[in-house]
């Protein structure tokens, strides 16, 4: 049979040598498949040898496997390299107030609420309704006509009655209004990092805001 090892063909110089070592006897290493390539040309049927296509073929299989080998490890280190570097990033965010993409934020009884929207084109009136925990509305702002581009707003805390409202979470939810078209936008709202936790078991990271928010660093919109 082609490819036989049969006792004809014994040379009697390696076949009794002793197998190659590694480390993981399950895995199987260059110098190892050199070695067996090796030992196969030397007691391979002088009669039915192996031909030149079989040869490069086994060459070329260990090349791919040996090559995705050596791309993944590449690549296990770019990305630690990138994690390493988004942590640095984060880090730096501490203490900044951030424009973040979220309609949550914490209103703590006295500091305005404020906060921006994008506009690709102008709007005939924008309203920015804030809400609380309960779903019930607290305070409606209304910024009137708006050319395209950012449109900043601020909530002093009031509601409709013109007291101060409780400390707490609210949500913030804007409308754009062009004629009789109504849509609602993305918010960006104003936040102050606190601190940085480091994502672990695949996790990404996040960043600790006052009041006891998080959010993720890909929610940064901009940093001001």
């Amino acid at each position: 049979m082609k490819n036989m090892i049969t006792p004809t063909s014994f040379d009697g110089s390696s076949i009794f040598a002793p197998p190659p070592t590694a480390s993981n006897q399950s895995d199987l290493g260059q110098e190892d498949f050199l070695t067996l390539m090796i030992t196969q040309f030397r007691n391979q049927d002088p009669f039915e040898p192996m031909d030149n296509g079989e040869f490069l073929g086994q060459l070329a299989q260990f090349s791919t496997v040996n090559g995705i080998e050596s791309l993944n490890g590449e690549f296990a280190g770019l990305a630690g390299a990138l994690r390493d570097e988004q942590a640095l990033q984060a880090a730096n965010l501490v203490g900044h107030t951030v424009l973040a993409t979220t309609d949550s934020t914490f209103f703590d009884g006295t500091e305005a609420v404020g906060g921006a929207i994008d506009l690709d084109a102008a709007a005939s009136n924008v309203e920015v309704d804030i809400v609380n925990a309960n779903g019930e509305l607290v305070q409606r702002l209304t910024l009137g006509e708006q050319a395209p581009g950012t449109v900043n707003f601020d909530w002093d805390g009031r509601d409709l009655d013109g007291e101060i409202a409780n400390s707490g979470n609210y949500q913030v939810n804007a409308r754009v209004i062009r004629g009789t078209n109504i849509e609602s936008t993305t918010t960006f709202l104003r936040a102050e990092v606190e601190s940085v936790t480091l994502g672990q078991f695949g996790r990404g990271m996040t960043l600790n805001l006052s009041g006891g928010n998080a959010l993720s660093l890909a929610q940064i919109h901009q940093i001001i």
